[in-house]
């Protein structure tokens, strides 16, 4: 099976790109949803968070308030890397054996692997190839205010904590650019599935 990461900062439209390939047959695995698992009442990941941080973070339900986490993290970068060295080790276990699973359903088949810090935490090592989303960054910042409802501000703030889009691309052995909107960005997608497919089918080079 070959095994692909996907990555790009946060509000670049990577879930699109993840929906359309899976649409086109790829085995997809979206690391938020993993990372929301994870941190699920009951389990290690949500005590450990709750260790490091306090219970000032848990909603009244017993749930992680990630609003509330969020804007703790993203304005310090020593709690952000308190916070990745708890889930990281997690969400890795657990797209482990995912993609175990999906390699006796379809050893021929592709995964994918989204994850916003696929590079900054080394995982994307663990792909055979790496697609990296990007968008320009006047629509990139807009984008992220309309989403998540941010000041101009809040939103710069958090494009800010990440690795620079400009440094990502240059990890990529895919690129797919959404400034241009859905249709743009589902063509592009079907045309690096294809290259995928020939890859997995061992027809083309490495690149």
């Amino acid at each position: 099976m070959l095994k692909v990461g996907l990555t790009g900062s946060i509000g670049v439209g990577k879930s699109f790109v993840l929906g359309v390939l899976g649409d086109l047959g790829c085995k997809v695995l979206d690391a938020d949803a993993t990372a929301r698992e994870t941190v699920a009442p009951g389990t290690p990941g949500l005590k450990g968070i709750v260790e490091a941080f306090g219970s000032g973070i848990l909603r009244k339900d017993g749930m992680l308030d990630r609003t509330k986490l969020g804007a703790m993290v993203f304005a310090d970068e020593a709690q952000r890397q308190r916070l990745n060295s708890i889930l990281h080790p997690l969400i890795i276990a657990a797209q482990n054996d995912q993609i175990k699973a999906w390699q006796t359903e379809a050893p021929g088949g592709i995964a994918i692997v989204d994850a916003a810090l696929m590079i900054e935490s080394g995982g994307y090592r663990r792909f055979d190839k790496l697609i990296v989303v990007y968008c320009r960054p006047a629509v990139h910042l807009q984008r992220l205010i309309l989403r998540d409802c941010l000041s101009p501000q809040e939103a710069a703030q958090r494009i800010a904590a990440q690795m620079p889009q400009e440094e990502k691309i240059k990890y990529a052995d895919f690129l797919i650019d959404t400034s241009e909107g859905f249709e743009d960005t589902r063509r592009q997608t079907a045309a690096v599935f294809h290259e995928l497919q020939a890859v997995a089918a061992g027809s083309a080079p490495n690149r």
